[in-house]
Order: structure tokens, then sequence, then C-alpha cells
């Protein structure tokens, strides 16, 4: 774990390869999927995750989560998936943040009922909400700040501590602040997982998840991935390496851009609400602005009523009506038919979740360039609403 260099310092060269023979700027590529099995150190395969190009970004990723140990996925869900079922087996309890990304909800639902293994949803994401849930087989503690897409804040040492004291591990998908704007293993938290097509890869091009957290906690998760065989080719890691290299540039333009349009959003009339923790008027500012070193570059709005959410994305010019989030390109989505489409009607009720929320993913365009692209949206869904009147 490295702990003296600088986060850019670290996105940039820990875990790289030494190209001995070329003296290339860049770590190599080590493609093979066959590696010789006798007289080595280490028998290597792709599915064990010990590539030396897994090897070497796994040690970068820990490195900028502050953990020990690191491992790269297939995919954010290959690397949830793995760990639930790393430490939850029939008969066990796990305590789960209700506002949270749809996938995860939805694969704990559907999936965990097969294996015998029991889940409670939060009410809420205070701790409180937590401790209610906790029962005598509670194994493990699940969350997510900011949650995806309601950007609701949980306190990271307040859940740590009361999952220490009672003897429950805690797991958080820190997607949305990623390393540069959020460390939860440094308030105590267990494991942390990454959907790295996300920021870490921050191209819309890369596919892929991670896990950072103990030895002896990646021990247990690794004897789970190399039967599962969740694993990312070479390929896809040497890209998600090259990503990372520019992560704190990224990250830092997009937090200064959402917070501006945060406000921009938040004091526009044709604006219902916003929800970005950047915002003083967020109910958990406070708590965000302890555990944060940034905002991030997510949030997500309404608009007034009679504005039709669908027709405003199909208006904007610049900012793109895409899935995912967090490339360099600004995108817009809405979670009821997207992130959080598996989801009932009454669960995404629940949350907050409706027709009318537009997810926003700030990208590192010019703010202006943003702000003119939403306002000649707002005047094309406000212009067509009209005319369905008349």
């Amino acid at each position: 774990m490295t702990k003296k260099q600088g986060i850019q310092t670290i996105c940039t060269h820990v875990g790289e390869i030494e190209d001995t023979q070329f003296k290339g700027a860049v770590s190599p590529i080590y493609m093979s999927t066959s590696y010789q099995f006798d007289e080595v150190d280490v028998r290597r395969y792709p599915r064990s995750f010990n590539t030396p190009n897994q090897e070497g970004l796994s040690k970068k990723i820990a490195a900028l989560e502050h953990a020990e140990a690191g491992m790269i996925f297939a995919s954010g869900m290959a690397a949830i998936s793995t760990t639930l079922l790393a430490f939850l087996k029939a008969g066990d309890h796990i305590v789960v943040q209700n506002t949270l990304y749809g996938g995860t909800s939805n694969f704990i639902r559907e999936q965990f009922p097969k294996y015998g293994i029991e889940f409670s949803f939060t009410k809420g994401y205070e701790v409180a909400d937590f401790e209610a849930e906790i029962k005598a087989n509670t194994k493990v503690v699940y969350i997510e700040t900011p949650s995806n897409p309601m950007l609701t804040i949980t306190d990271l040492k307040g859940i740590s501590d009361l999952a220490k004291s009672k003897g429950l591990l805690t797991i958080i998908d820190n997607t949305f602040a990623s390393p540069v704007n959020q460390n939860p293993i440094d308030f105590g938290i267990d494991i942390v997982v990454h959907s790295a097509t996300k920021y870490l890869g921050g191209h819309s091009d890369i596919l892929a998840g991670a896990v950072a957290c103990s030895e002896a906690h990646m021990r247990e998760i690794w004897s789970v991935a190399k039967n599962l065989g969740g694993s990312l080719s070479d390929f896809m890691v040497w890209m998600l390496e090259r990503s990372i290299k520019t992560l704190v540039l990224r990250v830092k333009a997009q937090n200064r851009n959402a917070k501006k349009l945060a406000k921009f959003l938040a004091n526009h009339k044709d604006i219902k609400e916003v929800n970005y923790p950047g915002l003083k008027s967020h109910p958990q500012y406070a708590l965000a602005k302890s555990q944060m070193k940034g905002f991030g570059g997510m949030m997500s709005f309404e608009l007034q009523e009679g504005l039709d959410a669908l027709e405003f994305q199909k208006a904007l010019k610049l900012i793109k009506p895409s899935m995912s989030l967090a490339g360099v390109e600004s995108t817009m989505l809405s979670p009821y038919l997207t992130s959080h489409g598996l989801m009932s009607q009454e669960e995404r009720d629940s949350i907050g979740v409706t027709a009318s929320l537009i997810r926003f993913s700030v990208g590192i365009e010019n703010k202006e360039d943003i702000i003119q692209d939403i306002e000649q949206a707002l005047a094309a869904v406000k212009k067509k609403a009209k005319q369905e009147v008349l």
C-alpha cells in the first residue's frame, strides 16, 4: 500500500510494468492466456486474476483506496456480486441501503432467495435506519454514498462504528464519489467496490469493476472470484490503467463543472428540485463536506410540472441522452427506464425515482456550452407543451 505518494503520482505510476526490453514509457500488454506452470513462483492464469497486467492494475486500485489489496473484474456487477457471495451463505442476513444502484438491488432481490440469504432494505439512510434492521444472523451492511440516483449521503464513520460494535462487515459502492473525492477505508469501512466503467475508466469505452480491501478479506473474495470467472481481459486492463492516469484531472474538472451547474439548475424557474451534495440546500451538505474531498460530477433533478423529462432529453444537442455515466462527455437519462428499470414501481416510488427524475452526469465541456444546451432544450420542451395545450 502506497501512502506517501500523492494521488496524481499514484494514478500515473503505481502498478505500472517496466518495459525492460525496449524501455517504453507505458506498461507493455501481456495478452497471453497460457503461462509456464513448472519452476515458477506464480502459476498465472487470467481467471486467477494474476496475469502481469491484472496484478499491476490491482496495486494501483489498492493504493488509490488506501487499501492493502485490490482486484479487477469484468464489470461492476461482477465485483459487487462476487464480493457479496464471498461473505454470505445460506442462513445469513444482510442490511442493504434503500437508495442505491438498481442493478445491485435487483441482484439481491432476485438471486439471494435462491441461495437462502436473507436481506432487509433500510427505510432511510441514517445510521439508526441501519441499526433498526440488524438481526441476530446479520453478517454484512451494504451502503452507497453518494447514492445512485438520489445523491443521498450516508455517514461513513457512523456506519463503520455501528458495524464494528456488532461484529459486522461493511461494504460500500464508491462509484459515484471515486477515490479522488472519497476514501471510505479511512473512515473504517472494510471493503470498497467500484463500477470501474465509470470514473476510473472515464471515457465510456471500458466495462470493468474493482474491489479494494485488506489482504485477509481479499483472500475470501479471490476464493469465490476464481470459481465465478469474472476476470477482465488484459487488453481492457491495460486500457483501464491508461485511463486512470488522468483520473484526478478529469474528476476535478467534473467537480468544478457540477457545482456550478447544480447552482444554475437550483436557481432556474423551470427546475423543480436538484439533488446535489455540494449545494448548501442539500439536507446532508455538512455530512458530505465532512467525508468528501469534492462533491462529484453527479446530480439528479426534476423539471417543473407539465414539462416532459423524455422530451427535454430528446431536445438536447450537446448533452447526450445516454446510458451509463462519468465519461468526459455530459450525459442525462431517466433512471426509472434504465438504471432502476428492473425495480417495481412501488420500489422506485419509495426512494423517489419518478418518471420526471433526470440523472445528470456532468462532463468536462465548457460549462457555458452545457448551460446553453440546457436552456435551448427547456425552451423547446416548453414550446411543445404549450402547443399541446392549445
